[in-house]
């Protein structure tokens, strides 16, 4: 007899996971299928865990050369790379097997192996002992998240032509480093590497970085990156890459037909990623798809396949882990009869280098696109007493509000810390706060955050320290 169940999440990633352990709080026989062998999906295993991990490493690397500049006098630095990648490794086995202990703690049935489905209630799991068994679910959440893609007949080696999985366990510093593709991956990992020695290009085909991002935030990045030493080759496409000894030749055209041979030791392909969802049998099922391969849901997260569900970055939308947890708890409170919502306006999205950048809501250029009148206040953090004080005074925070009701609409920030700061206005977003209500907050000072008050006041030209 097989096993039943009241929900069965395929996928434990932060979307499976987090959607596995409400749906048990609620009183759901729940069971997660996670095929990597260890629970956290690519975010915590070969994405956002690791990458930042790395980070912040190399970021501690870069400010240590320069230790001698303030007062520090630690003599000779030396890079050990090997125990470096050790220590990322570390943060991520902790990490993961901390979701383990949260699946015993909350009683979620956990499969090591392969889930697809082979009925509306039926799934059949193969373990990595090529074990199968099958079990039966009332509700089937489908979470199996995306895999990066490469460029057409370009196939990843993960040693010289590597996704994002390769470019965070690289063996040695490349000497050259070739990234194409200028969004949030590619940069972070750009910046790694960057610190750590490595001479950097970007080769994108667009005429800006970060496709999405406000432009103006965008423009100052790209600028803040270049002053730390990465190359940009903008409105360039790349028409080969070939392996020649132990060299990667790339092959360039711009948008004049100007032609260029780009060499380097390792080129990462950073170009976007696609739903995972080849091995879960829809087709035979008839689980709907769209044009890209995504899963097709309505407003409650239901396939066309009433009790089969799908979150993540199997549906439309970024590919965000934090999206996807938001997802997870949506779907399990609405298995439960209670009323799951996710405010997608107000999704958050950071790229985590030096400085950070942060956003949140809408772009000067979506609210142009939707005629919507509005108003701007900026703030530098060149006049933010904290980020003077400990010599990190690059960049801004942007506030955008509504012309009539000063309702706030987007922030855009780059700048320390930047990615904990856009927390406060998703919060005071989510309850339709003005830049006013901002303005009258009282902030602590001297913190980043005044920073953040100040660009509140400038909407309506009163900052003071500016």
């Amino acid at each position: 007899m097989s096993e039943k169940f009241d929900a069965v999440v395929i996928g434990g990633g932060p979307g499976g996971y987090v959607c596995a352990i409400r749906l048990a709080q609620l009183g759901k026989k729940t069971a997660c299928i996670e095929s990597r062998g260890s629970l956290g999906g690519t975010c915590l295993n070969v994405g956002c865990i690791p990458s930042k991990s790395l980070l912040n490493l190399s970021e501690n690397y870069q400010k240590a050369k320069n230790f001698d500049k303030i007062g520090i006098e630690i003599g000779s630095l030396k890079l050990n790379l090997p125990k470096m990648m050790k220590n990322k490794e570390k943060a991520v086995t902790v990490l993961t097997k901390g979701i383990e202990f949260l699946f015993k703690k909350n009683k979620v049935t956990y499969f090591k192996g392969t889930g697809s489905l082979t009925g509306s209630n039926e799934i059949s799991v193969i373990s990595s002992g090529n074990k199968k068994e099958n079990i039966e679910a009332k509700n089937i959440i489908l979470a199996t998240g995306s895999e990066a893609v490469s460029l057409p007949g370009i196939e990843f080696d993960e040693e010289k032509i590597v996704s994002s999985t390769g470019a965070l366990s690289l063996k040695e510093i490349p000497k050259k480093l070739v990234i194409v593709g200028g969004g949030y991956i590619g940069l972070e990992m750009g910046s790694v590497w960057s610190r750590l020695g490595s001479e950097v290009q970007v080769v994108e085909f667009l005429d800006h970085i970060t496709p999405g991002m406000d432009k103006e935030i965008s423009h100052e990045f790209q600028k803040l990156l270049k002053k730390q030493g990465i190359n940009f080759n903008l409105k360039t496409k790349v028409e080969t890459i070939t392996k020649n000894n132990n060299l990667v030749k790339i092959n360039t055209i711009d948008d004049q037909g100007n032609k260029k041979q780009l060499d380097c030791d390792v080129v990462l392909i950073s170009v976007g990623r696609k739903p995972n969802t080849n091995n879960l049998n829809l087709d035979t099922l008839g689980v709907q798809k769209d044009e890209k391969g995504r899963i097709k849901i309505n407003n409650k997260f239901q396939t066309n396949i009433k009790n089969i569900y799908a979150i993540g970055d199997v549906i439309e939308g970024p590919m965000l882990a934090h999206k996807a947890e938001e997802e997870g708890i949506a779907v399990a409170e609405i298995i439960a009869g209670q009323s799951g919502h996710v405010n997608y306006d107000i999704i958050p999205g950071v790229i985590y280098t030096s400085p950070e950048v942060a956003s949140i809501g809408k772009t000067e250029e979506q609210l142009k696109d939707l005629k919507t009148d509005y108003k701007v206040g900026k703030f530098p953090f060149m006049a933010n007493s904290r980020a003077k004080a400990i010599d990190e005074p690059e960049g801004f925070v942007k506030i955008l509000a509504d012309s009539k009701t000063d309702r706030v609409l987007g922030v855009h920030m780059i700048g320390p810390h930047a990615g904990e700061l856009i927390a406060e206005m998703a919060v005071a977003m989510e309850f339709g706060a003005s830049s006013e209500d901002i303005a009258r907050t009282c902030h602590a000072h001297p913190t980043f955050s005044e920073a953040v008050k100040e660009a509140a006041l400038s909407v309506d030209k009163r900052q003071i320290h500016s």
